[in-house]
């Protein structure tokens, strides 16, 4: 097999880095997170217009490039080094997906060609804040808990005279505040039959509000999405139509794919700023980069990304290793950003330096999509390193958490 990436994946590495070296440095980022969208529109219109950014994995014939997960993976590797806040990933990465895998023909003509040419930004809205049981990497989403079950709480779809309505709240949806567009998974039904079912909702829908939460990393802007009766569209042509539960872990499989690049990303843009500290930081008259001691930490966070990047490139190639790439990335740039701070000294710590941010994007992005504890035994579980696991999640009578 050949594992080297074709010219056209490497400049699109390339465009991208360049741009956002120039656009979306630091002081930019400081500047974007800010604004009340939480990104730099101008920009976003930039990636989208000029790069193609939001439709480079959707098919040509809604507007896209046709191209696969490995361009988009890096892509994401390059906004995660830039730390770009951007809805990229609420976009393209989760909610793309799932109208081209579950939406009726007339949903995906109306909806994707906007969505690739940076017209339209959408966001996945899950119950409960359980973003990662949702997509299938932490639990098996087939058993609806995540989504409150059907009893009271998560979020309810009831069908009228007037179409569905939607009554309930979402926690800690990504840029659910400025989204155009909310793909909202909700029950129906009621207990006895209930099924989770995914609706569309506009941004101006009646009986819709959304608020922006204070975040921990604020280059990952997270709302509380809440529904009063509120008027919503049926993702699909009816409620037998698609496998909601498969398309989300699909979905989820492949961002893992794309996370993984990311935190890749973010990480090697914390070992670059360092060792370029530590060139010329001086200690005892010469760098501290020269001393054997450092020298060893930077080479054991050389190996930790490079080993990291290498998992996420071949879950780009293979989405089925998506979730234990992600375990490995959130794990490497959670250390290579933790050590960043240790090696830039006193400075490091300090709210006006950079590598505070890269902290933030590792422990956010662990409590979003994580625990990596929780990534791995799902995925030992799925691959039967601990015996049959009944539909439940239980191994022979015992609960796996």
């Amino acid at each position: 097999m050949d594992a080297a990436f074709t010219a056209e994946q490497d400049e699109i590495r390339r465009t991208l880095r360049d741009l956002l070296a120039k656009h979306s440095g630091p002081g930019e980022v400081r500047a974007a997170v800010r604004t009340a969208e939480g990104h730099d529109r101008a920009l976003w219109r930039r990636l989208a217009q000029e790069l193609g950014l939001p439709g480079l994995a959707l098919p040509e014939e809604y507007g896209g490039a046709g191209c696969t997960a490995t361009e988009l993976a890096l892509a994401c590797e390059e906004t995660g080094r830039a730390l770009l806040p951007s809805p990229l990933l609420a976009t393209a990465v989760l909610a793309a997906p799932l109208i081209a895998a579950l939406g009726a023909p007339a949903q995906r003509a109306g909806l994707l060609p906007r969505i690739a040419d940076g017209a339209l930004t959408a966001a996945l809205a899950v119950p409960g804040g359980s973003m990662a049981a949702a997509l299938g990497l932490t639990a098996d989403n087939r058993t609806g808990g995540w989504a409150g079950g059907g009893r009271a709480g998560g979020v309810q779809a009831r069908l009228g005279d007037g179409g569905w309505r939607l009554y309930g709240e979402a926690d800690r949806v990504l840029d659910g505040h400025s989204a155009g567009l909310l793909l909202v998974a909700a029950h129906t039904g009621g207990y006895p039959r209930s099924r989770t079912l995914l609706f569309l909702a506009r941004a101006e829908a009646e009986g819709l509000t959304r608020t922006r939460l204070t975040s921990m990393d604020e280059t990952r802007p997270l709302a509380r999405v809440q529904l009063r009766d509120t008027p919503a569209e049926l993702l699909g042509e009816d409620e037998a139509a698609g496998d909601v539960c498969g398309a989300l872990a699909a979905t989820g499989r492949t961002a893992a794919a794309h996370l993984a690049a990311e935190a890749v990303g973010a990480a090697a843009g914390a070992l670059a700023r360092t060792v370029a500290y530590v060139k010329e930081r001086e200690q005892f008259g010469r760098a501290i980069g020269s001393f054997q001691a450092v020298k060893h930490r930077l080479a054991d966070l050389y190996v930790r990304v490079e080993a990291a990047r290498s998992a996420a490139y071949h879950a780009a190639w293979d989405p089925a290793a998506g979730p234990l790439a992600l375990a490995q990335s959130l794990e490497a740039a959670r250390t290579v950003a933790g050590e960043a701070v240790q090696l830039h000294g006193g400075i490091g710590f300090t709210w006006e330096h950079e590598a505070h941010l890269y902290v933030k994007r590792a422990a956010g992005d662990e409590l979003l999509f994580g625990p990596v504890h929780r990534l791995r035994d799902h995925a030992a579980v799925q691959a039967g390193l601990f015996g049959d696991v009944t539909p439940d999640g239980l191994v022979h009578g015992v609960a796996v958490r």
